[in-house]
């Protein structure tokens, strides 16, 4: 009896400290970003955020990192001039898209297409 009791906390206490390694974070995400683009899993949309082209759970995990990072940043740097987190977002949005390399994928007119 006791050694079940014992088996099964060792296995929740090596399950606890997977999870950390399970989880991606912001580094992790900012890492894989240029390679998820290579792959055409994710692109760069007009409102200066990524989005998921192809969805995996890299995919939508590196997303949601970079854009709640993004998203933030938006935000201090309109606070920082006084103007609309909307129009940051628009002005970022532009910039991605330019400098988005070609054969990554981009998203115009709600289609994702690969830039030429």
């Amino acid at each position: 009896m006791k050694l079940t009791k014992f088996r099964l906390l060792l296995a929740g206490l090596l399950l606890a400290l997977s999870l950390p390694v399970m989880a991606m974070n912001l580094q992790q995400a900012m890492a894989a970003l240029s390679e998820t683009k290579s792959q055409g899993l994710v692109g760069e949309q007009p409102n200066g955020y990524l989005g998921v082209v192809q969805s995996t759970e890299r995919s939508e995990a590196v997303v949601k990192l970079i854009n709640d990072a993004r998203r933030a940043e938006y935000t201090r740097l309109a606070r920082q001039n006084d103007i609309a987190v909307a129009d940051v977002e628009a002005i970022a949005g532009q910039k991605a898209l330019e400098k988005t390399a070609l054969g990554h994928f981009i998203l115009i007119d709600g289609n994702w297409v690969r830039k030429r």
